[in-house]
């Protein structure tokens, strides 16, 4: 009968403890698409990893491949059923995690093990594709290590797992620099990464194009982020700090559109009240920049709009830092199309009689355009109009049912009812959105800009003076520009979390946090062409492509691949005390005609040497048993190792 040839590494089972680790690690890095992921998916998941764990500590039987493939034709056909697709960003993500589940059910060997490990590397990079956050890193670099210590415990499965944490942590530990090098001069190129699925974009928020009642109210109840101001000086007033964005002309009733826009010359104006500023613009999908009233500079390859807007050549989908100036009273330019006058007076036919009525009032017996302006204003300050953050539904005379039957809304009905009373007393005006307001962080004094300050306010056109801008909301609701958003809406609106008064404290923590967040995204995520241009620069490389970073990178990698290889090299040539000793001990026994055979164990030799030199036996013994104690066993104190090397130099044998 043949004796049974042993298993291969990758063909033996797996212990529990690897496979607990493997398990932490997969959930490290699924819990953040657990987020993202539908319920049922998540669950499903879940319920893969825990039964894979009964198993191992059951020991029971794993799943049939008939069951396991059925599990996985019906998840594979419920998230088509969810995202109508199997290949964008979102559904190929959660396809991955489902899969991750699914290998755990036909772990059965090292192998396999070995894969789900590499599965478990690829989520980890899939998670950076929604946030590359703080949080977000430490977790993926704390789930790096679990994952990496997994594949060395599945090398070494009696190891002590602290042991195996070392060694992953040192195998991460060489490979930072080359990962520093890489990240500071591999190419960057601009714009997104090629090939991204269309829906790799869907979940960015921000202004619209368009408004309706409702539109701002329900995005003023985000406290995500829109931009950050970072000022030269001392920053704007709260009463200047419009930050102009969407210009919107057409109005069909009920909705406000952009309609077509036409890029201009800019011609920086004149003024006081000059502020130099950085922006760092989060990505919203969309080309328009936000710029504090009135831009007097433009950003690099920005352009300018006949209405005021500062655009980007194409939609913002990363993160954006660009420098601009601004003046907080500049010298209105009186010049006027006629197209942009009649496109400010249009009105669709019939649509809010009574407010038409009303506007008509106004215009009989006014002088000018500005005493019907006055009117206007007065008008919105004592209607006593309500302020919140959850208007009524409104019909399709929206601006009659907000003015003379609901009497309350947010920003988005007070602008849109007082442009649309302009145009019927005669008076050319258009609807700007954008945001009005920010936080002065206490730790680093950046503007912080929230969603939750999105702002809607109007502009009129006024002879001799030009287009001015008029706040209606600001007319009703003073609060609203000088205390807030959260002191100006009414008692029991839905205000974001960390805007409520009483929570002035927990405002502080984050600020602190935030200031952190600004420098990660500036420094490090918003490591972009620029910067590495800059830093090229300072290094004394002047004018450099993609060829010379290559080369540069190369140079430094094969530095750094030699260092390694001489460490290592270094390592295998000197051995441990421990095998030095032992060595000498061979060599002093070979030359007494005493040779080690190479597949001989030291307990072996030992005993044959000390049958063969019956004077020095015992001190052959000796020699043994500390190597073997201090070599296999738990016994390498440096006493005892010390001995050994004493005991070695005393030996003599004939």
């Amino acid at each position: 009968m043949s004796a049974a040839h042993p298993l291969a590494p990758e063909q033996r089972a797996v212990a529990s403890r690897d496979l607990g680790w493997l398990l932490l690690a997969l959930l490290l890095v699924a819990a953040p698409h657990a987020l993202r992921m539908p319920w049922w998916l998540t669950l499903l998941v879940l319920t893969l990893y825990a039964w894979r764990a009964q198993v191992a500590v059951a020991r029971a039987i794993l799943p049939s491949r008939w069951l396991v493939l059925a599990i996985a034709a019906l998840a594979i056909g419920a998230v088509y059923l969810e995202y109508r697709t199997l290949f964008g960003r979102t559904s190929g993500i959660v396809l991955l995690v489902l899969f991750s589940g699914l290998k755990l059910m036909e772990l059965r060997t090292h192998r396999d093990a070995a894969v789900a490990a590499f599965l478990c590397y690829f989520l980890v990079m899939t998670n950076l594709l929604y946030t590359q956050s703080i949080p977000t890193t430490l977790l993926m670099g704390t789930a790096l290590l679990a994952v990496t210590a997994t594949l060395v415990g599945l090398s070494a499965p009696q190891r002590p797992m602290r042991a195996n944490l070392r060694t992953a942590g040192l195998l991460l530990a060489h490979a930072a620099p080359a990962a520093l090098v890489l990240f500071l001069l591999f190419p960057r190129v601009q714009g997104p990464l090629w090939g991204l699925p269309q829906d790799a974009y869907a979940a960015m928020t921000g202004l619209s194009d368009n408004m309706s009642p409702g539109n701002i109210s329900q995005l003023a109840q985000s406290d995500a982020i829109a931009f950050r101001a970072e000022f030269e000086g001392e920053p704007p007033s709260p009463r200047e700090r419009y930050w102009r964005g969407p210009v919107l002309w057409d109005f069909d009733g009920r909705t406000w559109r952009m309609g077509p826009g036409w890029i201009a010359p800019f011609e920086p104006p004149q003024g006081v009240g000059r502020y130099e500023y950085v922006v760092t613009l989060e990505a919203h999908n969309r080309a328009w920049l936000f710029a504090l009233e009135s831009a007097a500079s433009l950003p690099p390859r920005a352009r300018y709009t006949n209405d005021g807007m500062v655009v980007s050549a194409t939609p913002i989908r990363t993160r954006m830092r660009y420098a601009l100036a601004s003046l907080a009273e500049p010298q209105q330019d009186t010049r006027a199309s006629g197209s942009s006058i009649r496109r400010a007076l249009d009105l669709p036919p019939g649509a809010n009689p009574r407010a038409r009525a009303l506007a008509q009032q106004w215009r009989q017996g006014a002088q000018d355009e500005t005493q019907v302006l006055m009117r206007a204003i007065a008008f919105f300050r004592d209607s006593r109009l309500g302020y919140t953050l959850e208007p009524p539904l409104l019909g399709r005379e929206s601006v009659d049912e907000f003015l003379f039957d609901a009497r309350e809304g947010f920003c988005e009905h007070f602008s849109s009812a007082f442009v649309f009373l302009m145009r019927a007393a005669g008076v050319p005006a258009r609807v700007v959105t954008g945001y009005q307001g920010g936080e002065v962080n206490s730790v680093d004094r950046i503007i912080t800009v929230r969603q939750s300050d999105a702002h809607a306010w109007a502009e009129v056109h006024l002879g001799g003076r030009g287009w001015v801008r008029v706040d209606p909301t600001a007319a009703a609701v003073p609060g609203r520009v000088d205390l807030g958003l959260s002191r100006a809406a009414r008692q029991g609106d839905p205000v974001p979390l960390l805007m409520r008064p009483q929570l002035e404290w927990l405002r502080g923590m984050r600020s602190n946090w935030e200031a952190l967040a600004h420098r990660w995204n500036v420094w490090v995520l918003g490591y972009g062409v620029e910067r590495q241009r800059d830093l090229m620069t300072s290094l004394g490389m002047r004018d450099v492509d993609w060829r010379k970073l290559t080369a540069a990178m190369a140079s430094i990698l094969g530095v750094f691949t030699l260092v390694l290889l001489a460490w290592s090299l270094r390592r295998l040539a000197r051995p441990d005390p421990v095998q030095r000793a032992w060595q000498a001990f061979c060599r002093k026994l070979g030359g007494s005609g005493m040779a080690r055979a190479p597949a001989e164990g030291p307990r072996d030799f030992s005993e044959r040497a000390a049958r063969q030199l019956p004077a020095a036996a015992a001190a052959i013994h000796a020699i043994a048993a500390l190597y073997i104690g201090a070599r296999y066993g738990r016994d390498a104190a440096r006493e005892r190792v010390a001995e050994l090397e004493r005991r070695v130099r005393e030996l003599r044998v004939a």
